[in-house]
């Protein structure tokens, strides 16, 4: 069994491989190949066993606690590149899309794993997340569409904040309180989120518009203390936001910074991880100009890390 305390850092991009890290030091402990594909995604499952990672035509498995090379589990029968993937609280369901405009859930409890349910939608897949509730899947695909499908009563509703503005990530904060969306031209869009009572879908009220960077933004992403939502961009910046205002908190940037196509925060809400396209991630304070730490041992664009502290 996976150690409840334990700290799972990993990163993934166009080198083909996924490294895992002792993030209080920097060091690379173990390089895990990742053939054929470059790396689109990365999840920790709930219970820090696992690192998932999203692939051409698969979703693969290492055992963070192993040296083995090769995934311990292996998902198929996808036809095209996954972009994203997570997991439900409980580890016992894994959902996933990609350019195929599937949305597919998976029941993990078994062997082998299935694929559960499916979702279809009209273009390519880009981002996924899952309401605290466990119950809603928010998606966003490549035409500007947000779908919310009620897990519980198979209905689902749709947003295009802008048509043909592809939106490349979503995320509800832990409180459930607010969705953020973030789209190729840079805006960062919020909604207010009030849960339906019985069969009644959630219901989501549009909160604010902001224009988060000057070039296409990648991912947002709320703190586990719902006080700050961040936002990374092709600019070569990650940007922290207060979340009660919206104001802008601070800017993480280097100057040889390219793409930062990743980001997350540690459990204290108080630093945040980047991954960018020169090859390094780096460890940073929100409220610190410059970074704390950097890790390097990639040799092309780093698209994606996970990261898990949570402490069970």
């Amino acid at each position: 069994m996976a150690d409840p305390n334990s700290i799972v850092f990993a990163t993934g991009g166009y080198d083909h491989f996924i490294k895992f890290w002792h993030p209080q030091d920097g060091v690379c402990y173990r390089t895990a190949q990742h053939p054929d594909s470059q790396v689109n995604s990365l999840e920790v499952t709930p219970d820090k066993r696992f690192v998932a990672s999203a692939a051409y035509q698969q979703i693969r498995m290492y055992d963070v606690h192993s040296s083995e090379q090769s995934p311990v589990y292996v998902f198929e029968g996808i036809t095209k590149n996954i972009t994203c993937l997570g997991f439900n609280s409980s580890g016992q369901c894994m959902f996933s899309g990609g350019e195929d405009k599937m949305a597919r859930i998976w029941d993990l409890r078994g062997r082998p794993q299935q694929c559960q349910r499916l979702f279809h939608v009209n273009s390519p897949i880009n981002c996924m997340c899952l309401h605290p509730n466990q119950g809603v899947l928010v998606i966003g695909d490549q035409s500007g569409t947000i779908y919310v499908w009620d897990l519980t009563t198979d209905h689902n509703e749709q947003l295009i904040p802008e048509a043909d503005v592809a939106v490349h990530s979503v995320h509800i904060d832990p409180d459930a309180a607010y969705l953020a969306a973030v789209n190729s031209k840079g805006v960062c869009y919020i909604w207010s989120l009030t849960s339906g009572t019985g069969t009644s879908p959630i219901t989501l009220i549009p909160r604010s518009k902001i224009s988060a960077h000057h070039k296409y933004a990648l991912k947002c992403c709320f703190s586990p203390d719902s006080s700050l939502l961040a936002t990374t961009s092709a600019d070569g910046s990650c940007k922290v936001w207060s979340a009660a205002d919206l104001s802008l908190r601070n800017t993480l940037k280097k100057s040889s910074e390219k793409w930062v196509w990743d980001c997350a925060f540690s459990c204290d809400s108080q630093y945040i991880f980047t991954a960018s396209s020169d090859h390094v991630a780096r460890l940073w304070h929100v409220d610190h100009p410059t970074p704390i730490r950097e890790y390097q041992g990639h040799s092309k664009a780093i698209t994606c890390l996970a990261y898990s502290d949570v402490q069970r």
